[in-house]
């Protein structure tokens, strides 16, 4: 049996980096008020780390990379790798951030700390069943050994 490896979801909170924080959070009850349950900074079986899944009730898998200005856009280009996982995938900014720079590949969310909208839908591209399976088992085993953690402390020593 694959051991997956379950960090604590820093919620871009571990340097104080408020605008993504906020940006995580609007988008948060973005797709919350979609239908859409989310869980952030989640690593894929790929080594790298989406910085926010949400699972709708289709059971469509989305993928969104906060982006909280210009230069993190420019320096990160590790989004096409996220296709792997994802249905759909988008980017979620808020309303200062160029949005002429967002690849027409995904989509775009422009959110603030309370919810948003999405300018742009992402186009389809539906996960095989294998790799579905794959992330859902990620999400879901990830998802409850967080909340465990949250509850009882000497779960989370020992799985952090």
């Amino acid at each position: 049996m694959t051991t997956i490896p379950v960090p604590a979801p820093p919620l871009f909170g571990q340097n104080n980096f408020e605008p993504a924080r906020r940006i995580c959070r609007g988008t948060i009850r973005l797709l919350h008020a979609m239908g859409y349950a989310s869980t952030v900074e989640l690593p894929l079986p790929s080594g790298r780390r989406a910085d926010v899944v949400a699972v709708g009730p289709s059971g469509e898998i989305w993928i969104v990379e906060v982006k909280s200005c210009l230069a993190d856009f420019r320096t990160d280009q590790k989004w096409e790798e996220y296709r792997a996982h994802c249905d759909r995938l988008f980017f979620a900014v808020d309303c200062d951030f160029p949005q002429e720079v967002i690849p027409e590949e995904a989509g775009l969310m422009v959110v603030d700390g309370y919810g948003g909208a999405i300018l742009r839908e992402a186009p389809a591209h539906p996960l095989v069943a294998a790799s579905r399976k794959a992330v859902m088992l990620r999400i879901a085993r990830i998802s409850s050994s967080r909340l465990a953690a949250i509850n009882d402390p000497k779960i989370q020593s020992e799985l952090f």
